[in-house]
C-alpha cells in the first residue's frame, strides 16, 4: 500500500476490508467474485476484497469493449495477481454471447438503452454463475452517488449484487482510497465510464454533470442552504432531482401488494 496518505483513508481501507471478511465468514462464504471494468470503483472494490485474504476471483468481461478499457482491466487484474496470492483473474469474453442474444431478438425493436443494459445483465449472469460454483458472493462496485443519488446503474445488471462495500462512499472518497491503495495511475486518471456504449461516452457526458457537482447536490439536498444558487448550481440540482426521481424504482424496495385484513 502506498504511504503518505491521511489516516482517515487508511483507517477506512482496513474498516471496509474487515467488514467484507466478517460478512463472508459469518455467512460461510469462501470466495469473493468481482467484475473489473478498468474503472476506479471496481479497482478499489477488488483490491479491498483481495485484502481480506479470502479467495478473490476477478473477471474481465468485455463486450465489444474499447481497447483502452479492456487493457486497463487486464492490467489491474495482473497487478492484483502480482500483489495478492489469493487473487485469480479470469477473462470471459461475452461478445459472441451478446451478439447471439441480439440476433435472436431480431424483429423486436430494442432501444439503444435496452441493448446497453443487456450487456450489464449478461455480466451479472456471468458473475453469479461463477459465484454459485465457488461458494461465493458477488461484490458490488457502486458508489454512493450512483447507488443512492442518481441511480446510475443497471437494474439487475451491475445493481445485482450481494454486498456493496463502497456504496456509502462519495466518488471523491473512492478516488482517495484508490490512491492510498496504490491502484494504477492510469485507472485513477481515466474518465469514469460504464463501458456499455460503442461510442465510449463517459458517465459525466451521460449525466450532464460532474461527480463533484453531483456530490454537492446530494449534500445540498440533505442540508439546503439559505443562500441564492448560481445558474450552474440550479442546473445541477435539476439534473440530480430528475435522475433521482426517474431512477427511484432502482433505489427503492420493490413494491409489494399487501392484502387488506378481512
Amino acid at each position: 500500500m502506498a504511504s503518505g496518505f491521511d489516516e482517515s483513508s487508511l483507517h477506512l481501507i482496513d474498516e471496509i476490508s474487515t467488514w467484507i471478511g466478517d460478512y463472508a465468514h459469518e455467512n460461510g462464504i469462501t470466495t469473493l467474485v468481482i467484475g473489473v471494468s478498468g474503472g476506479i470503483d471496481s479497482a478499489v472494490t477488488s483490491t479491498l476484497s483481495a485484502r481480506t485474504g479470502l479467495a478473490t476471483i476477478v473477471l474481465n468481461m468485455p463486450i465489444h469493449q474499447a481497447p483502452e478499457q479492456y487493457e486497463l482491466s487486464k492490467r489491474h487484474i495482473a497487478w492484483l495477481e502480482k500483489n495478492f496470492d489469493n487473487v485469480e483473474g479470469r477473462l470471459v469474453d461475452l461478445t459472441t454471447t451478446y451478439d447471439s442474444f441480439v440476433a435472436e431478438m431480431q424483429g423486436i425493436d430494442l432501444s439503444p438503452l435496452a441493448l446497453a443494459n443487456s450487456r450489464a445483465r449478461l455480466r451479472m449472469t456471468t458473475l453469479y454463475a461463477v459465484a454459485g460454483s465457488s461458494n461465493g458472493i458477488v461484490v458490488g462496485t457502486g458508489n454512493k452517488v450512483e447507488d443512492f443519488g442518481v441511480g446510475f446503474f443497471t437494474k439487475y445488471g451491475d445493481g445485482g449484487v450481494d454486498i456493496s462495500p463502497i456504496a456509502d462512499l462519495m466518488k471523491s472518497e473512492v478516488f482517495a482510497l484508490g490512491a492510498a491503495l496504490g491502484v494504477l495511475e492510469d485507472i485513477q486518471n481515466a474518465a469514469p465510464t460504464d463501458g456499455l456504449w460503442d461510442d465510449g461516452r463517459t458517465d459525466e457526458e451521460q449525466m450532464g454533470a460532474t461527480y463533484e457537482e453531483l456530490e454537492w447536490a446530494i449534500e445540498y439536498e440533505a442540508n439546503p442552504s439559505g443562500g441564492e444558487l448560481s445558474e450552474r448550481q440550479s442546473t445541477v440540482l435539476a439534473i440530480f432531482r430528475s435522475f433521482n426521481t426517474a431512477n427511484a424504482h432502482k433505489m427503492n424496495p420493490i413494491p409489494v401488494f399487501k392484502r387488506k385484513e378481512s
